[in-house]
């Protein structure tokens, strides 16, 4: 306690300005000087004493810190009274808590690049397996043509597949990292799904798929075009893929007050009812996922509409089809 200042200058003040009243006390009465000497050392150690008390509930807090930083938790310092202290101890305890549910988000988040890293890793390795056997293959110069062309086109198969891959992941890391600027602009829903479906006509085409959009001309929407036209792409694309030949796929739209609803049908394979809570999880691929898809782009779509306060449902019967229902707020309530 005597390490602080402040107890030493105030005892000190104390002292001597108790001297210079006990002497002007004794010169008149020695019987009011021993009055005045008692009421002195009473409060001397009324003073002594409360600092006391509050150094010894600071030391308390001092340890108490220096447990936290050496890891230990579940430590508890509730304290209900009234004064300085009190609200300090408490503050602390705040604050501990707090860095305590910071201190489980960073693990988790550990944890979960952890797996994204041993999932890419895996959807890496396999195509490049696949990649370095052909390669070793075509270094045999008895190989036939034919045999060669083959084996080229695989490997350019496999490579658009990587490249389509790393593309996807790295807008997933600016989208996580929370350092894309998502604009506000109001689109004609009409010209934002033509812009997000142009490149996905000729696949469609070649299937035979019959493809159809019924959509005002004049409803608007406002979020970020580029984007949206992204998410879009990436629910049409999967339609697509799980929609056999001669199959039909349909987008429609409804205005439902506060939101616009964009609708995106199939009559393809369907979801197996195991899979339609997990298909948005990223990196999921269900019991009817091609031997190409990684499992990020229905992910991808769901966190940019999310990310836009919009929200994304998925209907689907095994044999008959799904729906994918995209919904886009006018406001965010």
């Amino acid at each position: 306690m005597f390490r602080n200042k402040e107890v030493k200058y105030g005892c000190a003040a104390y002292i001597g300005v108790g001297i210079f009243c006990g002497s002007a006390v004794f010169a008149e009465s020695t019987k009011a000087f021993l009055w005045f000497v008692s009421f002195f050392v009473a409060g001397l150690l009324i003073f002594l004493a409360g600092n006391a008390v509050r150094y010894r509930k600071i030391a308390s807090l001092s340890l108490y810190l220096k447990r936290v930083l050496n890891g230990e938790r579940q430590l508890d310092i509730p304290d209900n009274a009234e004064g300085e202290l009190s609200i300090l101890r408490n503050d602390i305890y705040k604050l501990v808590t707090k860095l305590e549910s910071q201190a489980e988000l960073l693990l988790a988040d550990k944890a979960y690049l952890v797996d994204s890293l041993s999932d890419i890793s895996h959807q890496l390795k396999t195509p490049m397996t696949s990649m370095m056997v052909m390669t070793d293959i075509l270094r045999d110069e008895r190989l036939p043509i034919k045999k060669r062309e083959e084996f080229v086109r695989a490997i350019r198969s496999q490579l658009k597949r990587m490249e389509w891959l790393l593309t996807s992941l790295l807008k997933m890391s600016k989208l996580d990292a929370g350092t894309i600027q998502f604009k506000r602009e109001s689109i004609s829903l009409r010209a934002l799904v033509a812009m997000a479906t142009e490149h996905l006509l000729i696949p469609m085409e070649l299937k035979e798929q019959t493809f159809t959009v019924e959509i005002p001309e004049n409803q608007r929407i406002v979020c970020d075009s580029h984007w949206t036209a992204e998410a879009i792409a990436n629910i049409v694309k999967n339609c697509m893929e799980h929609t056999p030949e001669a199959g039909t796929i349909s987008i429609y739209s409804e205005t439902r007050g506060i939101y616009t609803q964009l609708v995106v049908e199939d009559n393809g394979e369907g979801i197996a009812p195991e899979d339609l809570p997990h298909i948005f999880e990223r990196f999921y691929k269900g019991r009817n996922a091609g031997k190409d898809s990684v499992g990020i782009g229905l992910a991808m779509a769901k966190y940019i509409l999310a990310i836009q306060s919009g929200q994304i449902e998925v209907e689907s019967e095994p044999g008959v089809g799904s729906r994918f229902i995209l919904r886009l707020y006018h406001l965010v309530v």
